[in-house]
């Protein structure tokens, strides 16, 4: 069998060896492509064929954009300026057009010379640049270009295929010399080691790597496009399966203890004091949890529910479950404002059961301590000599829980809450210190998470979890209505808004009203434009103006349609102590409108609340609304969410606010978002930045293809835990795994 290091080489070389220094640092700086093998996989965006020309009426703006297209019309002007007073000054017009629409190129001062010789009418060029508006017209100044002339040899050579590739390129190196680039390097391909075992090959009918790679650089039709990019989303998912079903085994190799809690202990005495009986969802997911816990290898589970489904509920129990059976637990919190929103609600359900070691506590009881940065000296030794003891069962913390001062007496369960804000290698940190009696035993892991998250992306970004889904709302939560407020199409509509607050207020409700924006932040003054989380199409007039901002808001509405009634404010920028001031009379009920940034996007409960106005709601994600509209109809008085945008009735931008509005399901909203966005959003901040290797595998599209490469790498590894007979899917596995721990260091 031939050595595994064997296969590394001609896809290892450095670029710099073979491209020369320039181009190779500008790919290595802006691209991060290191390698002759990161080249060959940095695939083409898409295709241009020769006969077809982009459709210049899309080009998108402030983005670097490749076109083909022909010139039209080109006219040299001379025109006065403070640098040429005497009419000197020079601009070069150049019309392109592809049919669909006209661009408008400019060249200015010397720079006008040579394009005014080459880029005569009738010439065809690809052009790259970065869109601009000059005069209500788009124009690209002073763009790149390339001459398609198809007479000198290598021109020939280089355009023969039918198809043009368009690199996703940068400012600094244009699409067609990556493409030259990546023609200097294409013979390696030929070298390169297939991860795919062969069998698996054979059985999907997939094509060779070297094939594709050559396929999809160079294809002659655009069956060879389908064919490479078939075989090369295969890749990508088996490759990353395998890592994830490799994580999997290896934990259940890891020894744990079972943590079976007694007949009448601390659980039995927390479920006989609920005021209410569980959901049959929680009462499933419960069982799910406590027979993982029962077993001798960790448990390792994804808790995901909508807000408000008593996933909080279900980790207590957990928790209590593994006290109960003489072990201690740790939630971890990301922000200290949710450590200690869990603190409060976790001893407020346990009530006296967490006044353990307190005189004439329960006999069940234990002690409930937090844990985080901001904690005095004092309060925080106490804390950790109540860990290291033994002395509390519970611990909620922030990443302060990590840190190498903190010692368990026994940890037997880690509940992580708002999974993605925390990378794989800081889970393993507070799982490496489970210790019981003397051994090193890993403890149990729960993983919460209040973004519904879709079935495949679940399984590319949590494949080394089992998943348990809550989807039952608990009884008394009341239903959640959702429309779209047109404010630039039917004014009427808004004023009609502020009159259904007034209503509400009038039945002794309350409300929030939510902007993008606080309205302090320096420079402010008109520059604003595009300060929202999107961009967006050229044509929006709304997207000119800044976003709106809760402290010009809060002023407008409380000196006009909300004239009377108590209007507060709340954002991020304010001293904790003002944001605790403010959300205490709220919750008391002093006020009756809060104006808002997305602070009130998590842990705030404020059952009286039944009304929300969400302004420029356009300029948040669509998960993101679905947060904050959970933030109504939260007691027994029906919800009422209104999103409010400037946004014509074609856009996307309402296309989407219309999905909002029409369905409360979380997950079916997070697959719209996902089809919105690129899934290199939601992996990249998934786990460390790590798994947003993805090129050509689409989540949502490629479903299946994730579904059947979870199977086949689940059976090889399950056949060869240590691929000892797969050289080339090690090599692979390597690269992946070591782009991984790059990135985190990276990230510290």
């Amino acid at each position: 069998m031939e050595p595994v290091s064997a296969p590394r080489e001609p896809l290892q070389q450095p670029l710099k060896s073979v491209l020369g220094p320039a181009t190779a640092k500008v790919m290595a700086e802006h691209l991060g492509l290191h390698t002759v093998g990161d080249l060959l996989h940095h695939y083409p965006r898409r295709y241009e064929e020769r006969g077809r020309l982009t459709q210049l009426a899309d080009l998108p703006m402030d983005e670097h954009v490749t076109v083909v297209a022909q010139v039209a019309d080109a006219r040299l002007h001379t025109f006065a300026s403070s640098r040429a007073p005497r009419g000197k000054g020079r601009r070069l017009e150049v019309t392109i057009t592809d049919g669909s629409g006209r661009l408008q190129l400019v060249f200015f001062g010397n720079g006008v010379h040579k394009p005014h010789k080459e880029l005569l009418p009738g010439t065809r060029a690809m052009f790259a640049g970065k869109v601009s508006v000059f005069n209500r017209r788009l124009q690209l100044a002073h763009p790149a270009y390339e001459l398609l002339r198809g007479d000198t040899e290598e021109t020939v050579e280089s355009w023969a295929g039918a198809l043009i590739p368009i690199y996703p390129a940068t400012t600094k190196l244009e699409s067609w010399k990556i493409g030259k680039a990546v023609q200097t390097v294409l013979p390696s391909a030929q070298e390169a080691v297939d991860p795919l075992p062969e069998s698996l090959r054979a059985g999907r009918g997939l094509i060779s790597l070297p094939e594709a790679l050559l396929k999809i650089h160079r294809p002659h039709t655009k069956a060879d496009v389908a064919e490479a990019r078939a075989r090369l989303k295969w890749d990508e998912a088996f490759v990353l399966q395998v890592a994830l079903a490799r994580r999997r085994h290896a934990d259940t190799q890891l020894p744990a203890v079972p943590r079976r809690p007694g007949p009448d202990g601390l659980l039995a005495a927390f479920d006989a004091r609920l005021p209410f009986t569980l959901t049959e969802g929680q009462q499933k997911v419960s069982r799910e949890i406590l027979d993982d816990l029962a077993r001798e290898h960790p448990m390792h589970r994804l808790l995901q529910g909508e807000v408000g489904s008593g996933k909080t509920l279900v980790a207590l129990r957990a928790m209590l479950a593994v006290v109960d059976a003489g072990g201690q637990a740790a939630m971890l919190a990301p922000t200290e404002v949710l450590a200690q929103q869990h603190h409060r609600s976790i001893t407020e359900m346990m009530g006296e059961l967490a006044e353990g070691g307190m005189l004439g506590g329960p006999e069940h009881a234990t002690k409930v301590v937090l844990l985080t940065g901001s904690m005095g000296a004092a309060a925080r030794r106490q804390a950790l000599l109540d860990l290291a003891t033994g002395e509390a069962g519970i611990v909620i913390g922030t990443h302060a829980l990590i840190e190498d001062t903190v010692q368990f007496h026994d940890l037997g369960l880690v509940v992580v809450d708002e999974q993605h804000r925390f990378g794989v290698e800081q889970r393993d940190a507070l799982r490496g210190k489970g210790n019981s009696r003397g051994e090193k035993r890993t403890p149990h892991l729960l993983v919460m998470t209040a973004t519904p998250i879709p079935r495949t992306v679940a399984m590319t970004v949590f494949g080394d979890l089992e998943t348990s889904v809550l989807d039952q709302l608990p009884a008394g939560r009341s239903p959640i209505a959702s429309h779209v407020v047109p404010a630039a199409d039917k004014p009427h509509f808004l004023a009609r808004a502020w009159e259904r607050v007034r209503e509400e207020v009038a039945k002794g409700h309350q409300a929030y009203v939510v902007c993008p924006r606080i309205g302090d932040e320096p420079g402010d003054e008109g520059a604003g434009a595009g300060r929202g989380p999107r961009r967006k199409s050229p044509e929006d007039e709304a997207e000119k103006r800044p976003p709106l901002a809760v402290l010009d808001v809060a002023d407008q509405l409380a000196k006009g349609p909300l004239h009377g009634l108590r209007v507060e404010v709340l954002h991020g920028r304010m001293q904790p102590d003002d944001k605790d001031a403010v959300m205490r009379r709220f919750a008391a009920g002093e006020t009756d409108v809060l104006v808002a940034t997305t602070v009130i996007e998590v842990g705030v409960n404020v059952p009286n609340a039944t009304v929300m106005v969400i302004m420029d709601a356009d300029r948040f994600g669509v998960s993101q609304l679905h947060q904050l509209r959970g933030r109504v109809g939260r007691g027994s008085a029906p919800g009422l969410c209104l999103l409010v945008t400037e946004m014509p009735e074609a856009s996307a931008a309402r296309r989407r606010l219309d999905a909002v509005a029409s369905t409360l399901d979380g997950f079916e909203l997070s697959r719209i978002d996902l089809e919105q966005r690129r899934e290199g959003d939601v992996l990249g901040q998934a786990q460390s930045g790590s798994r947003s290797s993805l090129r050509v595998l689409a989540v949502i599209e490629d479903e299946e293809i994730i579904a059947q490469a979870r199977e086949e790498a689940a059976a090889v590894v399950a056949a060869d835990p240590d691929l000892e007979h797969l050289p080339g899917l090690r090599t692979a596995l390597d690269a992946l795994l070591d782009e991984e721990r790059e990135q985190y260091l990276e990230k510290g």
